[in-house]
């Protein structure tokens, strides 16, 4: 168990967080601080944090687990902010979306206590952002990318494994570089197309009226494009060299598509649909299967 949680951002992820950590009875204490101290006051008042900080440092001050849960952009002003407290006993992770710039940000900062950083994804979310949606089943059953670096202290990233273990997740290790990877294939090049439609839809004079006549299958394939926009915006260009990679990939399988529509090549069409139906189908039974 650990004596103090200091939550540096209240909102979904990290009051998500403290309320897991609570209820699997991981933690003493947490304190809490957000750059909107209505936040932090309304995440005392939800029982999300036992005490309110007025300022990341005084929220590390006394702890011995930190979670870093605020906008990719903000990380390395947070570090620099709690530097000077950080010791090699703390226990100090993040739940950013991209893991490169992160982790430069964390060498940057931190210098020599980089090692009691330990990077890590939580793959989980929702549409609605806020401490008022914070929700301590949010991390259960979801899978959890741990990406340390060469100077990660052993004991920092296996209290790391076990705490997301605790939650009920599956942890996963691998490289910053292989992460943002994957991710901008996955999650944020899906993000983009999304936005990119909805946008394409109400860009033209009837698209109001497009969308009236919408149904299950627009609702789900565009559910992602209702997401915070700040925090996508700080995503996007975080890690746009591996995402626009991802789109020039994309751009090519959509213009193959559109020259067999065009050329009337109904078989070939065929194919390249059923390849993508099969392909999603298998994965579909993959990700069904029991986790590692």
């Amino acid at each position: 168990m650990f004596e103090q949680l200091g939550l540096i951002g209240c909102g979904l992820m990290g009051g998500s967080f403290a309320l897991a950590l609570k209820r699997a009875g991981l933690v003493k204490r947490v304190v809490g601080y957000s750059k909107s101290p209505s936040t932090t006051e309304r995440a005392r008042q939800l029982g999300v944090i036992d005490v309110e900080a007025p300022s990341a440092l005084l929220a590390v001050s006394g702890a011995d687990i930190v979670l870093i849960a605020v906008p990719v952009a903000a990380t390395e002003a947070t570090f620099k902010a709690i530097k000077h407290l950080v010791t090699p006993q703390m226990l100090i992770m993040d739940v950013g979306s991209t893991k490169r710039d992160v982790i430069d940000a964390g060498r940057r900062a931190l210098r020599d206590q980089i090692g009691s950083f330990v990077p890590a994804h939580p793959i989980t979310g929702k549409e609605v952002s806020g401490v008022d949606n914070a929700d301590p089943d949010l991390y259960v059953g979801k899978q959890v990318i741990l990406t340390p670096i060469e100077r990660t202290l052993t004991v920092q990233l296996q209290k790391a494994v076990d705490v997301w273990t605790g939650l009920g997740c599956r942890v996963l290790k691998m490289s910053p570089e292989a992460h943002d990877s994957a991710f901008a294939a996955v999650s944020h090049m899906p993000h983009l197309i999304s936005f990119a439609l909805m946008n394409a839809i109400s860009g033209q004079a009837p698209g109001k009226d497009y969308l009236s006549l919408a149904g299950p299958g627009f609702r789900d394939f565009t559910r992602i494009a209702a997401s915070d926009p700040k925090v996508w915006r700080d995503i996007m260009i975080s890690n746009r060299e591996e995402l626009l990679a991802q789109s020039k990939i994309f751009q090519r399988n959509l213009q193959a598509l559109e020259l067999m529509i065009s050329s009337g090549n109904a078989e070939a069409l065929e194919g390249l649909i059923e390849q993508a139906s099969l392909t999603r189908a298998n994965w579909t039974m993959t990700s069904n299967k029991s986790p590692r």
